[in-house]
């Protein structure tokens, strides 16, 4: 159901901007927001500074920028259990923009130079498909009114038919998919005015079908990666069930990234009592997840612990290797390049260095590593053997 507030004075659209502020903790678009203090040097900037919440610093295909967050409406007729922006919740102030009015004010934030892109969801308001249309008009009206070539993350939404995700992916660098949960079962307990598989699973089919069928010398080329992510902790889901939907999404859909979300309880949401979700285990899945999709690990070789869970207190990649390299090291000169991201503090490019240098000549000892860029080789020192030998352990002092 739509939500409409009655109050006295009508927000201009910079005021509307100012309280969506607390879209950030909930959408993740690429790194942790934070809040960049920039020099406010033409009028424009000046009026418009108080925007500054919506704005978040994320990591891009083209690099770090400032990104701004927003929603064409905040009002919703989905009833999400955990979600601030749920229908009926009274302590929620609801905004609406229409396309053109928020392409404007895109403009003018982005010639002011406070963002050089946008990440644009929304509520669900008149149904998933009238919502998107909203979301790809926005997006129209900035790229082919106002010129900008920047970088877009679009939201699809729920029941989104086709189409809309094709344009979508011709319009915007990046689109996300929010899955929520890792099955139909936590999804429904989340959710439950959302299903699973037919309104938001095959949609993130559909952006891999699409990319598929697309021809790069069209004029309206597809552009988009597929990202995709999920709340942590609410409904009992486990880091085995998340992370191997995650890796299924890498290998099948050539999914981006996913990203993870530690549940917070909300008040006035069917959620307010539950306990938050440790903002160290919304850290182990991101490493995890690392580990499948940029170093060619399979989920079964995580250390999950009983119960589905991973450990809490040691890195993943740290443990797996504690339990298999201290009795069998890796022999840095014959190992492959999978064998050698197995390697505590060895990543790809580390492996890719360790290969390009073992051909010019032998790596003997630490320092060796050092110096083609491994940039902490003592946390490898008790996983890997150099010239056929242990590397001696170095102690470490307190100074």
């Amino acid at each position: 159901m739509y939500v409409t507030m009655n109050i006295q004075h009508t927000p201009n659209t910079i005021e509307k901007l100012t309280l969506l502020g607390d879209v950030n903790p909930h959408e993740r678009v690429g790194d942790q927001p934070q809040h960049e203090n920039r020099a406010l040097s033409s009028r424009i900037a000046q009026d418009i500074k108080h925007v500054l919440s919506c704005i978040s610093m994320v990591s891009t295909p083209k690099g770090k920028k400032p990104v701004l967050k927003t929603m064409v409406t905040t009002a919703c007729e989905k009833g999400c259990n955990y979600c601030p922006f749920r229908a009926g919740r009274r302590g929620m102030h609801r905004v609406t923009f229409k396309p053109d009015e928020l392409a404007q004010a895109f403009d003018q934030i982005q010639r002011a130079r406070l963002v050089d892109g946008i990440f644009l969801s929304s509520g669900v308001a008149w149904g998933g498909v009238t919502t998107q249309d909203k979301i790809i008009d926005t997006i129209e009206i900035i790229r082919r009114k106002y010129g900008y070539t920047g970088y877009v993350h679009l939201k699809l939404m729920p029941g989104a038919e086709f189409e809309q995700v094709r344009r979508a992916m011709q319009l915007a660098d990046r689109v996300s998919v929010n899955l929520e949960g890792p099955t139909k079962e936590r999804l429904d307990a989340l959710a439950p005015g959302k299903d699973f598989s037919s309104e938001l699973l095959e949609r993130l089919l559909w952006t891999h079908q699409i990319r598929q069928q697309a021809d790069p010398g069209s004029p309206e080329r597809v552009r988009a990666g597929t990202v995709t992510q999920f709340v942590v902790g609410a409904v009992g889901d486990t880091d085995l069930e998340l992370l191997s939907l995650t890796e299924r999404l890498y290998q099948q859909i050539k999914l981006r990234r996913a990203y993870y979300s530690a549940f917070g309880p909300i008040e006035e949401t069917p959620f307010e009592n539950l306990p938050h979700t440790p903002p160290l285990r919304e850290f182990r899945l991101y490493q995890s997840s690392f580990l499948l999709r940029d170093y060619e690990w399979d989920v079964e070789e995580l250390p999950f612990q009983d119960g589905g869970n991973l450990p809490l207190d040691v890195d993943p990649k740290r443990a797996w290797a504690d339990e298999h390299l201290r009795e069998s090291p890796i022999d840095v000169m014959h190992a492959g390049r999978r064998e050698l991201m197995r390697i505590p503090g060895v990543g790809p490019k580390g492996a890719n260095a360790i290969i390009k240098a073992r051909r010019a000549g032998h790596l003997t000892e630490l320092g060796h590593l050092r110096a083609i860029g491994i940039r902490a080789p003592q946390q490898a020192a008790s996983y890997i053997l150099l010239d056929g030998r242990r590397p001696p352990q170095q102690l470490a002092f307190d100074i």
